[in-house]
């Protein structure tokens, strides 16, 4: 992200909401199951079956978040410690203007109104998944919702706090809350000919909807929401990760250097520049528009001369050049 002009701010999550401990319960019962499943493929599986398990039964800890920052203190690349979810915090930054966007993998961003969500940012090349810019605007828009009917949509289709309704998926939700326009007065319609609905299994979505629009989060002009980014400490960064943990010296201070110069642009630039070409000034728009139809009119010409060719070419008696 450095080599091409983006200044990452990292955001650390808090304390989880009560509310998500069910989902936190269910990631841990997939990791379990994921270790079991790699001992087995370590006895009867291919070297693949070994890998794709064994990526499944990662599990961050404290020790890990701990380490992450004191790297990210070394490089000079600032960080800050969410109250509670991350995401929340990344809204909040980057609806004050601190920030361009939050980056994250979970859809939750922008129920927290984050206006800019950036998905796949950290992607290895290797995935090759383009990196999706999500405008909440549009997204709105697009839907024609509000806010709180995209969060009561989210929650009804299923997020970290609730989980989903059976027999409810994206077309039924969606239709449900355009025609109603809420939650609770989606709750009488239980049943259709076809289906049985049980909105009792929807959870506490008054709650989830709370963590939404008011989430426990830092101002942006709180103390702990500045930020700035400095120079790397290339000794410290030589001892963490080549004394510390074995990294190639030669590797580690070519990319401190590299990560030095980069950090010394004063201003960050714009993501747009990644995505879409720089605009223009209208000079060298008018200019372009000039070229561009010069460029048709020789095309036209060109056509022309060789459609007259060819006529005087079928014109010509056989055997003739």
């Amino acid at each position: 992200m450095v080599d091409n002009g983006i200044k990452p701010l990292y955001v650390f999550d808090g304390a989880p909401p009560k509310l998500k401990s069910g989902e936190l319960a269910k990631r841990m019962a997939r990791k379990q199951e994921a270790a079991e499943q790699h001992e087995e493929a370590k006895e009867t599986g291919t070297a693949e079956d070994v890998e794709k398990f064994s990526r499944r039964t990662v599990r961050v800890t404290r020790e890990h978040n701990e380490e992450c920052k004191k790297l990210l203190k070394l490089m000079g690349i600032p960080y800050i410690d969410a109250p509670t979810e991350a995401e929340a915090q990344c809204a909040v930054l980057a609806r004050a203007g601190k920030v361009y966007a939050a980056a994250s993998e979970d859809m939750d961003t922008l129920c927290f109104d984050s206006p800019i969500l950036l998905r796949h940012l950290t992607f290895s090349e290797q995935r090759k998944e383009p990196i999706q810019e999500i405008h909440l605007e549009r997204v709105l828009e697009g839907l024609g919702m509000d806010r709180k009917q995209f969060v009561d949509l989210c929650i009804l289709l299923g997020c970290d706090y609730v989980d989903p309704i059976p027999k409810v998926g994206p077309n039924t939700a969606l239709k449900m809350i355009r025609d109603h326009g809420s939650l609770e007065k989606s709750k009488p319609w239980k049943t259709t000919p076809r289906r049985n609905i049980q909105f009792r299994r929807i959870g506490p979505y008054e709650q989830a909807r709370d963590l939404f629009f008011e989430p426990d989060v830092r101002p942006a002009d709180h103390p702990e929401c500045d930020f700035k980014w400095e120079s790397p400490d290339v000794e410290g960064l030589v001892k963490f990760l080549v004394e510390g943990k074995g990294f190639s010296e030669d590797r580690v201070r070519s990319g401190a250097a590299r990560l030095q110069k980069n950090l010394k642009t004063a201003q960050q630039s714009r993501l747009e520049g990644f995505f879409k070409p720089v605009a223009k000034t209208e000079e060298e728009k008018a200019s372009l528009k000039r070229k561009h139809e010069e460029k048709l009119e020789a095309a036209k010409k060109k056509k022309k001369e060789d459609a007259k060719a060819k006529r005087e070419a079928r014109s010509r008696p056989k055997g003739t050049s």
